[in-house]
């Protein structure tokens, strides 16, 4: 099949671009300039130069192709409705990434007992209802098959064009230039997780098998965030991980990385995506980090 896929350098695009022409499909991969297109060139995916903003140059490759997945942005609205209107009353697959940070709180570093599964009811905090909308715009989308794939923490190697996911590469980073790994609060918080390489083999499963209006948590694992910087920093040869303060996460991570990625509770449990026969392979993201962390 040929598809079209926003992101094609990114973490989850390259790899699920590679894990699409590993199994025998035609990608057409998204890209902002032609340095990022000859990296996308070399594992076997054709470049498509331009942005999420180009509404008729997504709209036409969207056209020509038989499925979209669109894995460059959770929160770029215009793309998902350019994606949709496009593909209406094609009955085609266009499969949108999210991420479970929809479920997260303002914890920094407290735990909490909630676990959401796909039939749990939600309501976000403010800062993520404009992702949550854009999931609800993509499933009730007339005349195709829509699927939103909801990450949550992805880890592991990048399987095509460099690239990095986001909470333990920005640890990692941290504790390299401090000498001190960090979490916050008590780092008691703790996120679902999932590594790259089972996200990869999902979408091309998704591609096939799931029915339409079908939203999907990814989920393998789930660790503390305390638990993750001490693995980092055993990995690393550090002393044992630190708490930060909510101030001093903020002011090194930013808000958005401090609360919602490294603060919060992101506890998931994906019953969906084993009901299409998804097996993850990998359940350890601090064993993953303890044998592979660069």
């Amino acid at each position: 099949m040929r598809i079209f896929l926003t992101g094609a350098n990114g973490y989850i695009g390259g790899a699920v671009a590679c894990a699409l022409i590993a199994a025998g499909h035609q990608v057409r991969g998204l890209v902002r300039s032609s340095d990022k297109a000859d990296a996308v060139k070399a594992h076997g995916i054709e470049p498509v130069i331009g942005s999420l903003d180009d509404t008729a140059l997504l709209q036409a490759e969207a056209r020509a192709a038989g499925a979209v997945i669109n894995a460059a942005s959770s929160d770029h609205r215009g793309a998902a409705e350019a994606l949709i209107t496009a593909l209406a009353g094609s009955g085609k697959v266009l499969i949108h990434s999210s991420g479970t940070s929809i479920v997260a709180d303002h914890a920094m570093g407290e735990p909490s007992d909630k676990i959401f599964d796909e039939a749990t009811p939600l309501t976000p905090v403010a800062e993520k209802a404009a992702r949550v909308a854009i999931d609800r715009l993509v499933l009730e989308a007339p005349g195709i098959r829509p699927v939103v794939i909801c990450n949550s923490m992805i880890y592991g190697q990048a399987l095509g064009p460099p690239a990095q996911s986001v909470q333990v590469p920005a640890l990692a980073r941290q504790a390299k230039a401090s000498g001190v790994a960090r979490y916050i609060g008590r780092g008691r918080n703790r996120w679902s997780n999932v590594h790259i390489a089972d996200v990869a083999a999902l979408y091309v499963l998704a591609l096939v098998k799931a029915p339409a209006a079908t939203f999907m948590f990814v989920e393998s694992g789930e660790e503390a965030l305390g638990a993750i910087a001490n693995a980092i920093a055993a990995k690393l040869g550090l002393g044992a991980a630190q708490s930060w303060s909510a101030d001093e996460a903020i002011a090194a991570w930013g808000r958005n990385m401090a609360v919602f990625s490294l603060g919060s509770n992101s506890r998931v449990r994906g019953k969906a995506a084993a009901a299409l026969g998804w097996e993850p392979k990998h359940r350890s993201i601090t064993r993953w980090i303890g044998e592979e962390l660069t």
